[in-house]
């Protein structure tokens, strides 16, 4: 039987690393299917902004935890696809894509309690209807009983290539060296911290987006969605 893409809880996981063009992917999609779009990264974005703001130490589980009880993030979707993100009601969407916050943000989601924290947050998001999330633990933790799983990568050059050129079409002054020890520094991080490690799902479909344009993504991914 094809699969219906509206059921009234329909939920679509997509993970994998930095760079791989995961909320991109994801936003198109949601817009596509005309669902709610989640960006879980986005989400501990906003917090690392916060603690980097307070001078935090990124690497205090406990200040980390705590500061997140007591922080407020939204998310809202506008008509045209794409995402603002409100940290205690401000607008933080351009914010949070400054390279220093990228730099952190893997520090600042290995925390146990944070991401616990985030945990309840993202499901209550998820359990209002129809959407499509995006991060490292979808699929695995968040959202395990999702309808669709996705798992999106790229070669490793080939991400940092993308995320140097993201930062520079934004003004950032920033050399590719740089951007590379960032990812790199992620990479590690995301997938070997002992809370919700990055990894597939063993029912998530792999995509290597390396040589494909972002049409050809959604695509096949929509492709997997109505037909799968």
């Amino acid at each position: 039987m094809p699969f219906n893409p509206h059921p009234k809880k329909m939920i679509i996981a997509i993970d994998g690393p930095a760079g791989a063009g995961k909320s991109t992917i994801a936003r198109l999609a949601a817009k596509k299917l005309d669902v709610l779009y989640i960006d879980t990264g986005a989400m501990y974005r906003a917090l690392t902004l916060k603690a980097i703001r307070r001078g935090m130490n990124c690497q205090d589980e406990s200040a980390l935890t705590e500061l997140m009880r007591k922080t407020r993030i939204e998310l809202k979707n506008n008509h045209d696809g794409s995402i603002q993100v409100f940290l205690d009601d401000e607008d933080v969407s351009l914010a949070i894509r400054k390279p220093e916050v990228a730099r952190y943000v893997s520090d600042v989601s290995k925390a146990a309690g944070v991401r616990k924290e985030m945990l309840g947050l993202q499901r209550q998001m998820g359990s209002k209807g129809p959407c499509v999330l995006d991060g490292r633990d979808i699929g695995t933790v968040v959202f395990p009983e999702a309808d669709r799983k996705f798992f999106l990568d790229a070669d490793f050059k080939e991400r940092g290539m993308r995320r140097y050129k993201e930062l520079k079409e934004k003004g950032e002054d920033i050399a590719l060296k740089e951007v590379e020890a960032d990812l790199k520094n992620r990479d590690t991080i995301d997938s070997t911290r002992e809370c919700a490690p990055l990894k597939q799902a063993e029912d998530a479909i792999y995509v290597d987006t390396t040589d494909m344009s972002i049409e050809e993504v959604v695509a096949h991914i929509l492709k997997n969605i109505t037909n799968g």
